[in-house]
């Protein structure tokens, strides 16, 4: 009996902590219909809280109104922060749930968002070639924050990472166009992906050359334009200062990450620049180590390196960005948890041996 538990606890070992891309698919489906039912649960046991979503209603409600000045659309929590592509997607969800009043629906709905994300997050997992299944815990089985976030909050920071996450993967296979077409998506709900903008052009400037980088910047501010036009045209200033304003002030009491601090220094412009001068210069130093160190040799290689190098960059820039941010909120978790383990994992040395025998097969058939 013993020797019985032994081998299965071996075997155990051998299907989380080896990569072998059959294992990581059959234990991502398994996590994936775990993590549906647990979503279906969490929407039906635990109360909904409110905290923005009447306010994003109201904001619609602004438009639907014939209100074009951005400067006075706002709602019971303060003024629209965000770009136009806020605007046109709660639009949406007003009409499906009654103006807002149907929750439950919205819940499902943002179920929906969040297992699509998590499926979009496990395809990029496994395209690195790097990660063991067991990984996949830590994304779907340690966080209630994140269930809370997307299921019971109905913030607007899912939307914006799930169609950055759909940009990922567009960008893994190639396709870095229509990626950089739903990464603009993406900025156009909430502006924190742009945290992510250093390491794609880097990307973008390495894979497609300049010119081609240079039209996909072009379509990118286009689609923003097209977006905003009904706010650019009626009053373009207050359109740019409430959707992209890069010196807003936020509220002590809502921080998270500088709550150890004294509300004076966190106010204080001093501490601002001080945070964006080591933003600026851990952005410079992740650059030199993109061109120059290992990152540059990987570049050489025709497949793994590319695709390592390119979730890598990406997910560092957005960590940088992070930790010198003037202020964090609890929704904010949303836009690194799904980074994080890849980071963490990615350049371990897991046994790899049935993933090369696995290629080197099907490569011979």
């Amino acid at each position: 009996m013993a020797v019985l538990y032994a081998k299965m606890i071996s075997s155990l070992i051998t299907f989380l902590f080896h990569i072998n891309p059959i294992n990581f698919k059959l234990f991502a489906v398994f996590l994936w219909i775990f993590d549906a039912v647990l979503c279906t649960l969490v929407i039906r046991k635990v109360p909904y809280t409110e905290i923005d979503w009447t306010t994003y209603m109201q904001q619609v409600s602004c438009y639907e109104q014939g209100i074009r000045n951005y400067s006075k659309i706002e709602g019971d929590t303060g003024p629209i922060v965000y770009p136009a592509g806020h605007i046109w997607f709660y639009l949406i969800l007003s009409h499906i749930t009654n103006h807002g009043q149907d929750i439950r629906t919205a819940q499902y709905i943002f179920g929906f968002l969040y297992l699509t994300s998590l499926l979009l997050v496990f395809r990029i997992y496994y395209m690195s070639h790097r990660l063991p299944p067991f990984v996949l815990i830590i994304l779907c089985c340690i966080s209630y924050r994140i269930h809370s976030i997307y299921l019971l909050r109905l913030f607007n920071d899912p939307i914006a990472m799930l169609l950055f996450y759909l940009a990922v993967n567009l960008w893994i296979s190639h396709y870095f166009q229509i990626g950089s077409i739903f990464y603009s998506l993406a900025v156009s709900v909430k502006m924190n992906t742009l945290l992510f903008s250093p390491a794609l052009l880097f990307i973008l400037l390495l894979y497609t050359g300049y010119w081609n980088t240079f039209k996909t910047i072009v379509l990118c501010a286009t689609i923003q334009i097209v977006l905003a036009l009904p706010f650019l045209l009626h009053d373009p200033f207050s359109y740019l200062q409430r959707s992209f304003d890069l010196g807003r002030v936020f509220l002590f009491k809502w921080t998270v990450n500088w709550r150890f601090l004294s509300e004076e220094i966190f106010l204080d412009h001093r501490f601002h620049i001080f945070l964006l001068a080591t933003h600026i210069i851990l952005l410079f130093f992740a650059g030199y180590l993109w061109r120059y160190g290992g990152y540059m040799h990987m570049l050489s290689m025709v497949k793994y390196g590319k695709l390592l190098l390119s979730t890598n960059a990406l997910f560092t820039a957005n960590l940088i960005g992070i930790c010198v941010a003037r202020s964090l909120h609890y929704q904010f978790y949303s836009w690194y948890f799904y980074t994080l383990p890849y980071l963490l994992f990615a350049g371990l040395p897991f046994h790899s041996d049935w993933f090369f025998k696995d290629r080197i097969t099907s490569m011979q058939k």
